[in-house]
């Protein structure tokens, strides 16, 4: 191996080798094609080894290029992080968040929150990366994202959890549906309903079922015809006349104030949850523990106060 590896090479071997495409890592570096080529030849020249083998139909990579890629991504993120702690040692707050949401409920409010925060410290960028609630803690672990956003508190010695706010589950059904015009039901009327449900590693869903639990109804109970891991599909299926569920207030509240769908109280039923922010115990940026602190901003009292529920 020769010395003195350019490290801008490494960024675009990073960008080839995850999209297997010169022509797409030169579009995403705003480089031009054989100027990307040059820069992976010579990186494989300086190392000694071939990391990407082309092929008619592509690019793909050698094992000495699967090695080498984990690397890369670590060796761009350090790069970032000490951009950010150079900018920050000038009292400027600056840096790249990544925040993991498994919940409905914070992807409706972190976009806005983001924005707040980015009008107070232009010089961070924030990204939301949904997934599901499995890949949250491995999403931070891993450091693929700074912070977390989940339905369930969290004990880990690696890892500070903090309440973001609470998040409401209600019942709707399609407008016209006989318990549409009424105050309230019980929870015995449930049974034998066709119900929509989340995907079994649902927050919103786990909630439920521990709610009905104490009186002794599951989901065996129900005519459970149809799961759907998407909070919006699921009111769009009510709202076209599909049986009933059980959804986050806010991802059913615009679909309620145009009557699409009606909320029915369930009489004993306490379905809320807390929603909790997590991130790692070490290696916190200053952008990153400034937006930990402003989630909890008075300021920001008015987007953490969800929909009255009935």
């Amino acid at each position: 191996m020769k010395p003195g590896i350019d490290f801008g090479k490494i960024e675009v071997f990073l960008y080839a080798a995850e999209s297997l495409s010169f022509s797409e890592a030169a579009k995403r570096l705003h480089l031009s094609q054989p100027t990307v080529s040059y820069h992976i030849k010579d990186l494989e020249s300086k190392l000694g080894v071939e990391l990407l083998e082309r092929l008619p139909s592509g690019l793909r990579l050698t094992e000495a290029g699967q090695f080498l890629l984990p690397w890369a991504r670590k060796l761009i993120r350090q790069s970032v992080e000490i951009q950010e702690i150079m900018s920050s040692l000038q009292e400027k707050i600056v840096g790249h968040i990544r925040i993991a949401c498994s919940t409905t409920s914070g992807k409706y409010i972190l976009p806005q929150l983001a924005a707040r925060f980015h009008n107070h410290y232009p010089w961070v960028r924030i990204t939301i990366l949904s997934c599901t609630s499995e890949y949250v803690i491995p999403n931070l672990l891993e450091e693929q994202a700074n912070l977390g956003v989940v339905s369930q508190e969290t004990l880990s010695n690696e890892l500070d959890v903090q309440e973001f706010f609470q998040d409401y589950i209600v019942l709707i059904v399609p407008k016209g549906h006989p318990w549409s015009l009424k105050q309230s039901i019980e929870p015995q009327e449930l049974t034998g309903t066709p119900l929509i449900v989340r995907e079994q590693t649902s927050g919103t869903r786990r909630a439920l079922l521990t709610e009905l639990g104490k009186f002794d109804i599951g989901l065996d109970d129900f005519n459970t015809f149809l799961e759907i891991g998407n909070a919006e599909a699921i009111v769009a299926t009510v709202a076209a006349g599909y049986g009933i569920s059980f959804v986050s207030k806010m991802a059913a509240d615009c679909a309620i104030k145009r009557g699409d769908v009606v909320e029915v109280k369930v009489e004993g039923l306490a379905l809320h949850r807390i929603i909790y922010m997590i991130r790692r115990k070490i290696e916190t940026n200053r952008a990153q523990e400034v937006f930990w602190g402003f989630i909890h901003d008075p300021a920001n009292d008015d987007l953490l106060q969800l929909p009255d529920s009935v």
